[in-house]
């Protein structure tokens, strides 16, 4: 029996959110985080983040979530806490951030600099990102993986 070729994962090029309603959702993301629209629809929105973006689609039915999380990353979460306590979204008891939007959606946001997701300089360069840089503990995991921009 000979192995057959499987595809290797390369990327995530977006997560799609259900929330109860397209306009409250880019009022609430847009209270929280810098972004533009790639588009927009009567009942989804697409949040860019440069060469990935959120899908929002109107119509959540399911309970907030309680395990169940995607991840963002940003450039400085500190600003993120205060915001989120000046709106007084709860934030989860954590290690990290993690948040539920109004609509049980789990966030959980790290910063850029701290794990070994990176952005080409090209995309970062595009997003008005010049300059964003590894800690050493994530420089050091991915030239571990022979992958270090540095």
């Amino acid at each position: 029996m000979s192995e057959e070729k499987k595809s290797k994962l390369v990327g995530i090029n977006h997560v799609a959110l259900e929330v109860g309603d397209i306009d409250e959702a880019l009022d609430f993301y847009g209270a929280l985080f810098e972004f533009e629209l790639r588009g927009r629809g009567e009942s989804m929105a697409f949040i860019d983040m440069g060469d990935q973006f959120i899908a929002l689609s109107q119509g959540r039915t399911q309970k907030a979530d309680s395990h169940r999380h995607f991840g963002l990353v940003v450039d400085d979460r500190q600003p993120l806490r205060t915001r989120l306590a000046e709106l007084e979204v709860e934030i989860l008891e954590t290690s990290g951030l993690d948040f539920l939007d109004p609509w049980g959606n789990r966030i959980q946001v790290v910063n850029y600099e701290e794990i070994q997701f990176s952005k080409t300089d090209a995309v970062l360069s595009g997003m008005g990102l010049d300059g964003l840089e590894k800690s050493e503990d994530a420089l050091e995991q991915l030239r571990d993986k022979g992958m270090s921009p540095q």
